[in-house]
């Protein structure tokens, strides 16, 4: 128990949970696991896990389940999971899990008798569900936002203008405005929620936190994928529209010649098959699958520099939680975002940014970078000290304990 908190029991309702490797789910579950290790009494109302293949994982059999897991009782809902995660059917997908999740929340609400009641965004489609049990409870509703699904959307191509858009930025605003408490994960994300009438005193910072600060040391990755001393760009993590990994792929294309450089993707997700498709022939690019959770410190040391390709359109609207241990590995990272966002900011000093969309910029910069080691090394020492002080977990755990208790009194 944390010396600065009293034990409290907290009703958590998120679609993305562990086992999931990336996204939400790790933080998510990693927060919920240490409040209970610091005393607190956790029920989490959770989705079967599914990301990022959007295929259930194996051991999973789609039903409700209760479990107790490092400390936190889970209670897993049903939920439809489709194969080609488009615009309908990723709404459809929202709508089962907060279907499913109604009943067995009213059962975790009886059995808890919640201080608070907490959900995430995504899926802010499930958070009228937290905001109910709230009410009936009598009790505080925190809505934590990873990122603004809505704009995602827009900016991905998924949601279009239009009736539908309008009515989706309406409920983001009316849940937005349900909550007691709106946290968010960067400084310009919290900008953005004040614009969307979020009232300032009302916002919190909850940062996300780097999992791999330290290689295992049990892969030689390198090895293992006859990388030998090349200069190697990764990315690693999710798959899909929001990354805009095309661009990595064309730079990629222009880099062809240079035998002594490494393009290489690791993750899984709705677009890779499109993506290697598009990328059959570049001798400089390699796909790969994504790795386990405890071999990741060691994938993300074995890199020269992180990539981070974005959407010129999500740029603010997301602040990747990847980006802490691309950090904390100690390696520069090379993002496609424009100067001034918050991505820009976080590698200030640490990275180097280029034109999202430009391929071209950074087919470039990686050959600047793959020349000039000495740089590496300073913004990689930099890197290190920027996730090592900005990305702590235990950190972000105590802010998490602050806040609630100015809440709760």
């Amino acid at each position: 128990m944390s010396g600065k908190s009293r034990s409290r029991r907290i009703l958590f309702i998120g679609l993305n949970y562990a086992p999931e490797p990336i996204g939400i789910g790790p933080y998510s579950a990693g927060l919920m696991e240490a409040l209970a290790e610091r005393g607190h009494t956790v029920h989490a109302v959770v989705g079967q896990p599914y990301y990022p293949e959007w295929k259930m994982h194996e051991f999973f059999h789609g039903r409700w389940t209760n479990t107790t897991e490092n400390g936190v009782t889970i209670t897993r809902c049903p939920h439809y999971i489709p194969a080609n995660p488009t615009g309908s059917r990723r709404l459809a997908h929202h709508l089962s899990f907060a279907s499913s999740a109604y009943p067995a929340a009213r059962l975790a609400r009886r059995d808890l008798r919640p201080d608070l009641v907490m959900t995430v965004a995504p899926s802010l489609v499930a958070a009228p569900v937290a905001a109910r049990m709230a009410r009936r409870a009598g009790v505080p509703y925190w809505l934590h936002v990873q990122d603004f699904e809505v704009g995602a959307a827009q900016a991905t191509g998924l949601l279009g203008k239009g009736r539908v858009a309008d009515a989706a930025l309406r409920f983001e605003e009316r849940a937005l405005a349900a909550a007691d408490i709106v946290s968010t994960i960067s400084g310009p994300m919290k900008r953005l929620l004040a614009a969307k009438g979020v009232a300032p005193e009302k916002i919190v910072e909850l940062r996300n936190w780097a999992n791999h600060a330290s290689p295992a040391g049990e892969r030689d990755y390198r090895a293992e994928w006859g990388l030998g001393g090349k200069f190697v760009a990764l990315y690693s993590g999710n798959i899909a529209n929001k990354q805009g990994l095309d661009t990595v792929v064309e730079a990629a294309r222009l880099l062809v010649h240079r035998e002594d450089i490494a393009v290489l993707v690791c993750g899984d997700g709705p677009t890779r098959g499109r993506l290697e498709k598009l990328g059959e022939g570049i001798a400089t690019l390699h796909f790969k699958d994504l790795q386990p959770s405890g071999d990741v410190g060691d994938l993300l040391h074995m890199a020269d520099v992180h990539l981070l390709p974005q959407l010129v359109e999500a740029a603010d609207l997301v602040l990747p939680s990847k980006l802490g241990n691309m950090l904390a590995s100690g390696r520069p990272v090379l993002a496609t975002v424009p100067r001034g966002t918050g991505i820009a900011d976080e590698i200030e000093g640490s990275g180097v940014v280029v034109p999202p969309g430009d391929p071209a910029a950074l087919a470039w910069t990686i050959e600047q970078l793959a020349g000039d080691p000495a740089s590496c090394r300073a913004m990689g020492a930099n890197a290190r000290r920027a996730g090592v002080e900005r990305w702590s977990k235990g950190q972000v755990v105590d802010g998490f304990e602050a806040a609630m208790e100015d809440l709760l009194g």
